[in-house]
């Protein structure tokens, strides 16, 4: 009887990962450079999805998920970025899989340096698939000579100095991602000019139907996954083109809705906080007041 292979494949060392793709062993038992071409990926050999815990930049030759505004295509055609952060699910790669580089790194590599925790915030790391870097030429450069640099010190010097030099380049790759999302996100305000009002109109539809009464109070991944993008993606553009994330534009709507119904209507502070979705009117009370130095009531008598 043949045995089928799981449905989740948990990496649980790099070595483990060198031997799932034909590799040799990796150099270094917490850092690992590897060219995509040669990986060995037979087809339906590999289950369908994989877990690992390791940090994953995967610099692709070939990225789909371009942004295509009217009939031309706006990104750049240099290949990108992709980043997984340990414990992410991820798909396994195709047999005709892009060619690239993957640079993978367990987080206690960065145990006693600054980055272990820095890390963290660089949420590039929580976006999905499509919502990959794409880079110019220049960027590109920029990018291989850091890869470049992690390669030959992985190739050539292994000494006292290594976790240093390494440390110091993973940090500068992350930090030149962060300018160039930013780049990212400035080169499409053409398509996402109109992100505004589709919030606007989520939120609208979301009070309006009941949905909150219901569901409770709308959420960044609510709102993500009616725009089809990933929440910290979502965050992050709506920070480019504002200045304030996602919770900000909730919150503000929150308090938009309130103060509709405080002026309006008659329904009380418990009454208007529930409908808003909120479990505890006390929630609502702390909200409104910080956001407008007023308590709901004190508006209500303000107003009238």
């Amino acid at each position: 009887m043949k045995t089928e292979a799981p449905a989740l494949y948990k990496f649980e060392s790099l070595t483990d990962f060198h031997r799932v793709f034909g590799l040799p062993k990796p150099l270094h038992p917490m850092v690992s450079f590897i060219n995509i071409k040669d990986m060995t990926i037979t087809p339906g050999a590999l289950p369908p999805s994989m877990v690992m815990p390791f940090y994953k930049i995967a610099y692709k030759m070939n990225l789909c998920g371009k942004a295509k505004y009217g009939q031309n295509y706006y990104d750049f055609g240099e290949g990108g970025l992709v980043f997984t952060a340990p414990g992410q699910i991820f798909e396994s790669p195709s047999a005709s899989a892009t060619s690239g580089f993957l640079l993978l790194v367990h987080p206690d590599f960065m145990l006693s340096y600054p980055l272990a925790g820095t890390i963290k915030q660089y949420g590039f790391f929580n976006y999905a698939a499509n919502e990959a870097l794409h880079l110019s030429e220049k960027e590109r450069v920029a990018i291989f000579a850091v890869f470049n640099i992690i390669e030959e010190e992985l190739d050539n010097r292994i000494d006292q100095f290594s976790q240093d030099v390494l440390i110091s380049q993973i940090e500068l790759l992350l930090n030149y991602s962060n300018r160039f999302y930013g780049r990212q996100f400035i080169t499409r305000k053409v398509g996402n000019n109109n992100l505004l009002q589709k919030i606007e109109d989520i939120l609208d539809d979301y009070f309006k139907n009941g949905t909150a009464s219901e569901s409770g109070v709308p959420t960044v991944q609510v709102l993500a996954d009616k725009l089809g993008m990933s929440a910290s993606y979502l965050s992050d553009m709506l920070r480019s083109l504002t200045g304030e994330n996602a919770q900000h534009h909730i919150q503000e709507k929150l308090v938009e809705k309130a103060k509709e119904r405080l002026s309006t209507s008659n329904a009380s502070v418990s009454e208007i906080a529930y409908e808003l979705g909120f479990e505890y009117p006390q929630s609502f009370s702390r909200l409104f007041k910080t956001k407008t130095n007023l308590s709901p009531l004190a508006f209500r008598q303000s107003f009238n």
